[in-house]
């Protein structure tokens, strides 16, 4: 399930294109926003996509809600990496 808050004028503007298209029946809203998100992931796709930014506030975005401090964090990273590496040379 995905949920977004989208302005009120883009929702009224989609359920009245959707219910024209897909008719004013139940699920029709369900098939124009998979109808929408399918074609914006295609095009997606197609693009070279490259992070714009600064990568160490990307990692603290990321990192903001854990619970743990930075030593016990590199302790299960370095258990994580250990596996992954065996699993590939195992494997």
């Amino acid at each position: 399930m995905i949920r977004a808050n989208i302005s009120k004028e883009l929702e009224r503007r989609f359920r009245e294109l959707a219910m024209r298209r897909f008719g004013y029946t139940k699920g029709s809203l369900q098939k124009a926003v998979e109808e929408a998100i399918a074609r914006w992931v295609s095009w997606v796709e197609g693009e070279e996509l490259r992070f714009e930014g600064d990568p160490v506030e990307a990692i603290d975005g990321i990192l903001a809600d854990l619970e743990i401090d930075s030593v016990e964090l590199q302790h299960k990273l370095k258990k994580i990496w250990i596996s992954k590496v065996l699993e590939d040379v195992s494997g």
